[in-house]
């Protein structure tokens, strides 16, 4: 691809310089702690010409060659001032794999703590203060429903049945004859009987 071709001719041309610069600066370091002046002196200006060159040909940024510049003269100062220079920049390991885990795992720990609770500002304790206070309430809430439903288990349920039983005793004894009687209707009544016939006399037969 183009734009790889470009990248090797690019790392081509800067690779040098960033090489040149970094050598020279860790040159100059370690000559500054020798406390010769003269020779601290040179490696410094050998140094910060290399940095210079090499941001004016991109191959490092120009604050970055700032940067590298003021700690390079300062190291230099403090070592001719008699004052001790680290000349090594990478970070000795002092403590061993087992506990670098561990302080590690606490870190992530303490982090996810620190999240979990949310900012620490005043509004955030104000929240916090409320959940834990609705804990506490509703904690003793939770506890005295369970044992409340045991309770109410265990009871014998004669306290309904006596309630419910004057009740039906009071349904029994109400006599029916309270009830209002129905009046009978004037046409049930027995109607007056008839007058007899009367007996008809039977004629005689006529004589012949």
């Amino acid at each position: 691809m183009k734009r790889v071709r470009q990248d090797e001719r690019k790392r081509a041309v800067n690779q040098p310089h960033r090489s040149k610069a970094k050598t020279l600066v860790a040159k100059a370091v370690v000559v500054a702690a020798g406390s010769d002046a003269e020779a601290t002196q040179a490696a410094v200006v050998a140094a910060i010409s290399a940095l210079d060159r090499a941001a004016k040909a991109g191959a490092i940024h120009p604050n970055a060659a700032d940067r590298r510049k003021s700690r390079l003269m300062r190291k230099a100062n403090a070592a001719l001032e008699g004052q001790a220079v680290v000349t090594s920049g990478k970070v000795v390991r002092t403590t061993g794999k087992a506990a670098a885990a561990k302080e590690a795992k606490a870190r992530i720990a303490a982090s996810k703590a620190s999240k979990a609770k949310g900012e620490q500002t005043a509004a955030g304790k104000a929240r916090a203060a409320l959940t834990k206070s609705t804990r506490a309430e509703t904690a003793p809430k939770a506890d005295a429903a369970p044992a409340a439903k045991a309770t109410a288990a265990k009871a014998p349920p004669k306290a309904a049945s006596k309630k419910a039983a004057p009740k039906k005793a009071a349904a029994a004894k109400t006599p029916a004859a309270k009830a209002p009687a129905t009046k009978k209707p004037a046409a049930a009544k027995a109607a007056p009987a008839e007058p007899a016939a009367k007996a008809v006399p039977k004629k005689a037969p006529a004589k012949k």
